[in-house]
């Protein structure tokens, strides 16, 4: 039996619409895909040789481990949208200075996306939060 493996979910995304991509042998299948083709197998298979029930089971488990990291990844997806509003909030009204020292200013307001987060200045400037950048009071 082939394995799968669970790659990305959308950023900020719920169980119901999160799609999770699963790679077979070079294919690639999204989820609905592999429910109708476990589907499709289990009703097309001869009732005189029925599928080997370990692989039954395994076909399941395999089953059972997607949905579970589809759920998994929507979560994780949601406490990583929390923690970033909670940093950001935290930094509004404090000093920040740009990573290569260049830009600093007062916190006004900070943007989320999926690039990561960019607090606006009292001045209109923008720095990207990331790495090397410092905060103050």
């Amino acid at each position: 039996m082939n394995s799968l493996a669970v790659t990305a979910a959308s950023a900020g995304g719920t169980a119901s619409d999160t799609k999770a991509n699963a790679s077979i042998s070079g294919a690639t299948l999204d989820y609905d895909a592999f429910l109708q083709l476990l589907l499709a197998q289990m009703n097309n298979q001869d009732p005189l040789n029925p599928i080997d029930s370990t692989e039954y089971v395994s076909q399941l488990a395999t089953f059972s481990n997607v949905e579970q990291a589809l759920k998994q990844n929507a979560k994780l997806d949601q406490l990583l949208v929390i923690s970033n509003i909670s940093q950001a909030n935290a930094i509004v009204g404090h000093s920040i200075t740009s990573a290569d020292g260049a830009v600093t200013g007062q916190v006004v307001s900070v943007k989320i996306d999926s690039a990561g987060a960019t607090a606006t200045l009292r001045d209109g400037r923008t720095v990207e939060i990331g790495a090397g950048v410092s905060i103050g009071s």
